[in-house]
C-alpha cells in the first residue's frame, strides 16, 4: 500500500503541493488527472524521491520513505513524459547499464534480463538501435521495461499519452491495465480525458497544489452531475 499524508511541497512563496494525502492499494490506478501546472507531476516526482517534501509524510507498505534511500527508491518506478532514455546509447544498453549500475548485476546477467524484457514489449528486433532511430511509441515502451527492470511495485506514468499520436491512447491504456493485472499498484498524471475514459480506478481532480475532487471512475461516468468540477474539467470548462 501506498500513502501519502498531507504533503506539503513549495518552490519560494508558492504551495506546489498543499496538503495533498491518498492511499492506493496493491494492484489499484489513481489517475492525477488536472490541468498543466496544478502540481501533478510534482507530486509523482516527490513519490520517486526526485523532490523532498517540506512537511507530511510518504510511506510505502507501512514504513515512511526517507529521501535517497536506495533501498526504498526503487520501490516506486517512474515513465518520464519525454521517456529519458539515454541518447548515446542503444536501447538494450539503456537497460543492462541500469541494471549494472543500480541492481549490481553482471555484464552478462544484465544483457540477458535487458533482453528478456525487452522481447516482452515487442522490441527484440530494436536492442541495436538508439532512441532517435525509434518511433515515439518504441520509446515509451523502452522506458516502461527500463522502469519495470528495476522491479518495482508501484509504476508512475507522467502524461504517459502527451507525446504520442492519439490512436495510441488505447495501446497504452492496455499497457497500464496488464501492468495492473500483474499486480502493480500503477498512478498516473495526465489531463487526456479520452484515456481516462480507458481505466478504471480512483480519479483525484487537482488544482493549484490541491485534491479538490475524488471520483471512483465507474461512478463518474455512471452519474457526472455528482461530480461538478470534474464535469467541467472534462467538458473542457473552468473548474
Amino acid at each position: 500500500m501506498l500513502r501519502v499524508n498531507h504533503v506539503m511541497k513549495k518552490y519560494g512563496d508558492k504551495k506546489v503541493l498543499n496538503d495533498i494525502s491518498l492511499q492506493v492499494k496493491k494492484g489499484e490506478i489513481v489517475i492525477l488527472l488536472g490541468k498543466s501546472g496544478v502540481g501533478k507531476s510534482t507530486l509523482l516526482r516527490t513519490l520517486n524521491n526526485l523532490e523532498a517534501i517540506d512537511s507530511g509524510t510518504i510511506e510505502i507498505n507501512h514504513k515512511k520513505m526517507e529521501l535517497k534511500k536506495i533501498a526504498q527508491a526503487h520501490t516506486i518506478g517512474m515513465v518520464f513524459q519525454q521517456f529519458n532514455l539515454f541518447e548515446h546509447m542503444t536501447i538494450i544498453k539503456n537497460i543492462s547499464f541500469v541494471l549494472e549500475k543500480v541492481l549490481k548485476k553482471s555484464f552478462k546477467q544484465a544483457d540477458i534480463d535487458a533482453r528478456i524484457i525487452l522481447k516482452k514489449f515487442g522490441l527484440e528486433e530494436h536492442t541495436a538501435k538508439y532512441p532517435s532511430q525509434l518511433s515515439g511509441g518504441q520509446k515509451q515502451r523502452a522506458a516502461i521495461a527500463r522502469t519495470l527492470s528495476l522491479n518495482p511495485q508501484v509504476v508512475c506514468f507522467d502524461e504517459p499519452t502527451s507525446a504520442l499520436d492519439p490512436l495510441l491512447t488505447t495501446h497504452m491504456a492496455n499497457i497500464i491495465l496488464d501492468l495492473v493485472a500483474q499486480d502493480y499498484t500503477v498512478l498516473i498524471a495526465t489531463h487526456d480525458t479520452l484515456l481516462v475514459e480507458k481505466l478504471k480506478g480512483t480519479i483525484y481532480l487537482m488544482n493549484q497544489g490541491k485534491i479538490i475532487e475524488k471520483a471512483d471512475a465507474t461512478d463518474f461516468y455512471t452519474d457526472q452531475s455528482a461530480y461538478p468540477q470534474m464535469r467541467a474539467f472534462i467538458r473542457g470548462y473552468e473548474y
